[in-house]
C-alpha cells in the first residue's frame, strides 16, 4: 500500500494538503514502512494560479503517477475529499508530527 502525506523539512506531517510544498510517498508492507520518496511538488504557489479544477487535476496526476492508496494530512477542502474519493484513495484527516509516525498511525486504523 502507498500512503501520501504532507511533509515539512523537519520530518514533520504538514497540516495542509492543498497547498503542500512537499510530499512524502510511503510504500508500506505488514505495519511496516518499506520504503519513503519524497517530492517537492509546490501546491504552495501554484494553488491560487488557475483554476480549482486545474488545481486538483495536478493533485490526481501526481497520485494516480505514485499509485496512492491512502492520503494522510492534517486538513483537506471538501472538495478535495470528493475528489480522492471518486478516485478510491482513502483519506485520513488529522495527520500530525513525525510524519513517519502517522503513516503507521495512518494504515494501522483502516
Amino acid at each position: 500500500m502507498i500512503v501520501c502525506i504532507p511533509v515539512l523539512g523537519d520530518g514533520q506531517a504538514g497540516n495542509g494538503w492543498g497547498r503542500a510544498r512537499r510530499l512524502a510517498f510511503a510504500t508500506t508492507a505488514d505495519g511496516q514502512i518499506t520504503d519513503w520518496q519524497e517530492l517537492d511538488v509546490g501546491w504552495d504557489v501554484s494553488h491560487d494560479e488557475g483554476t480549482e479544477g486545474s488545481h486538483h487535476a495536478r493533485v490526481a496526476r501526481i497520485l494516480i503517477d505514485h499509485k496512492v492508496d491512502v492520503v494522510a494530512t492534517g486538513h483537506m477542502g471538501p472538495g478535495m475529499v470528493r475528489m480522492l474519493a471518486t478516485m478510491s484513495i482513502r483519506t485520513v484527516l488529522g495527520a500530525q508530527g513525525d510524519a513517519r509516525a502517522a503513516v503507521l498511525a495512518a494504515i494501522a486504523h483502516p
